[in-house]
């Protein structure tokens, strides 16, 4: 078949028409999808009825699965994240962040599944690291190129508010240990389609390695605010049964949270990934 897309900003963005995902992907349609999700960054699907073992299935056909270290499972599927604003605190997400960064292998990408909504809000946010490193000026890119920067899983995660109870310390502190502060390429060559993105986000990183810390304190609020621009995002508005399938290695995401006390409920399945350079 040929997908059936629309095309949602000029820099990343997509819907996907026509395709049920709780039904068996043929290797001709996962091939489809793959070149379109390289393409636009983030493909979205409206009305799909997926388990957590489908979305897992789904996810698992891109590759194998990342379990993360903090947030809770889903017990039908433990490689499904579950994001449960009665059951935890998510206002973390609620920044540009890249996932899982704090990993020397950070994930490929992400499944999510719009589980519960607000009536209103919740929107989340994609933005483009390949849109925003060609908009930079060439003396800019000249000087990033090569530079690597700090990924640190305490900048949002920090213990006086992730091991307040006994078992959430002990976990904090396996993940602390498991997850001692790596470092990234600040600008990141894609291993599929060989483009260059800006890969710092504010949720992990703390700091450019080969600059002064005055320097990188200078230097990374800029590039935070530059990769938040309007004309490298997209926003989403969340309707039940959506799917958001996006390439964590070049875009970053923010989860509006805007909607409180009402509840939400989303299900992230993330794959796995390999070391950036």
């Amino acid at each position: 078949m040929t997908l059936k897309l629309t095309r949602l900003s000029p820099a990343l963005g997509a819907e996907v028409h026509d395709v049920d995902l709780s039904q068996p992907i043929s290797e001709a349609l996962l091939a489809e999808l793959r070149a379109a999700w390289l393409q636009h960054q983030v493909l979205f699907f409206r009305g799909q009825t997926l388990s957590p073992r489908q979305q897992r299935d789904f996810a698992a056909r891109f590759g194998p699965l990342h379990t993360h270290p903090i947030y809770p499972q889903h017990p039908d599927a433990p490689e499904i994240m579950v994001l449960d604003t009665e059951a935890f605190d998510l206002r973390d997400n609620a920044i540009w962040h890249t996932d899982v960064t704090f990993n020397a292998t950070p994930p490929l990408g992400a499944v999510l599944a719009a589980r519960k909504l607000p009536e209103v809000g919740g929107d989340t946010l994609w933005a483009s690291g390949t849109a925003a490193f060609a908009a930079l000026s060439p003396a800019l890119q000249t000087l990033l190129t090569g530079l690597t920067a700090t990924h640190d899983f305490v900048h949002s995660f920090p213990l006086e508010r992730f091991g307040t109870r006994p078992e959430d310390l002990a976990r904090w502190e396996q993940t602390r240990r498991d997850h001692p502060p790596v470092s990234h390429p600040v600008i990141r060559t894609h291993p599929e389609t060989g483009q260059k993105a800006l890969f710092v986000n504010d949720g992990f990183t703390t700091r450019i390695n080969e600059l002064s810390q005055e320097e990188s304190d200078a230097l990374l609020p800029l590039l935070f605010q530059h990769f938040a621009k309007p004309e490298f995002t997209i926003r989403w508005r969340w309707q039940a049964g959506d799917v958001a399938f996006w390439d964590n290695r070049v875009t970053q995401h923010y989860a509006t949270d805007d909607y409180r006390p009402a509840h939400r409920i989303m299900h992230r399945a993330t794959i796995q990934g390999d070391v950036p350079f």
